[in-house]
């Protein structure tokens, strides 16, 4: 994995994990926080995607990107139809801007790159994503969340996210 790769999984998973400055951490968030932050990381993730499609001539990165922005669509979906269901509202917050801002600039550093270079940085980009967010999903958010429909959901993605870390681990492995 590239430094730069290396850098923006530690920078992620710190974010993740030691968000005192921002007020609270993952632990502390309501359902509705959660919500948000989970919508708006796989939306990100959507972003990627639609960049890869856009970039990418490798079928293999083309597949996982489409696939991609099906499950991380049908997760978002599945969301917003439960939160009408419970007449609820996520709720922005500072970990969900803050993941937010941050995918500006990795969107702006992939777009400059081509070929084998973007393929490469995408994959590896993807797996120090879902590692990250899988970690903060398994271990912060699910023994947190109050709601059983909002956990069962959660648990449910989680499983899917898990299936798209070991299949991006595998798109890095075949890119070296």
């Amino acid at each position: 994995m590239k430094i730069t790769s290396l850098l923006t999984a530690f920078g992620l998973v710190s974010l993740i994990m030691q968000t005192p400055a921002l007020g609270k951490t993952p632990a502390e968030l309501n359902d509705l926080q959660i919500a948000h932050v989970a919508y708006v990381a796989d939306n990100i993730d959507i972003k990627y995607a639609h960049l890869a499609l856009a970039l990418s001539d490798n079928q293999a990165i083309r597949e996982f990107a489409q696939t991609m922005i099906r499950d991380h669509t049908a997760v978002n979906d599945q969301a917003l139809a439960l939160l009408k269901k419970l007449g609820a509202q996520p709720q922005d917050n500072l970990l969900s801007q803050t993941l937010q801002q941050n995918s500006v600039g990795l969107i702006d550093e992939m777009s400059k790159l081509r070929g084998a270079a973007f393929d490469k940085r995408y994959a590896e980009n993807e797996l120090a994503y879902h590692k990250a967010v899988n970690k903060l999903v398994e271990f912060s958010f699910i023994p947190n969340i109050e709601n059983a429909e909002v956990k069962a959901l959660f648990k449910a993605g989680l499983a899917i996210f898990q299936v798209h870390e070991g299949h991006a681990n595998m798109m890095v492995k075949s890119l070296r």
